[in-house]
């Protein structure tokens, strides 16, 4: 992936971190320091993961952590969908920035498949 193209990816995850603090405000106060606080941190595990793939030479294992941690949020936000703490509505607008940057993780994994 080059640079523009990581910038990109680097961007929507900032962007999907934003919309989740706005959507987590709502979380019930029971919930702030325990689901929520699970979310913000993958959140910025997520956000770590792109930065440190980016630098790294060898980008396999880290990107199959990308990976995993974009499943395990996805996760998370379908929890806190289930059990009523996020509304439909912002749970639909979540999932389509996740789905997007996973597409976009997939695209530069396979890139990183070509180039080996």
């Amino acid at each position: 992936m080059s640079a523009p193209e990581e910038l990109k990816i680097r961007q929507k995850v900032e962007d999907m971190i934003a919309y989740g603090y706005i959507a987590l405000r709502q979380f019930p106060k029971s919930e702030k320091f325990t689901l929520a606080a699970g979310i913000k941190q993958s959140m910025y595990r997520l956000l770590n993961l792109v930065i440190v793939t980016n630098k790294k030479y060898y980008k396999k294992t880290t990107m199959q952590e990308l990976d995993t941690e974009l499943d395990f949020l996805r996760s998370l936000i379908r929890i806190s969908m289930q059990l009523g703490f996020l509304p439909f509505k912002k749970y639909e607008n979540w999932a389509i920035m996740l789905n997007e940057i996973g597409r976009m993780i997939g695209g530069w994994f396979k890139s990183i498949k070509r180039n080996e």
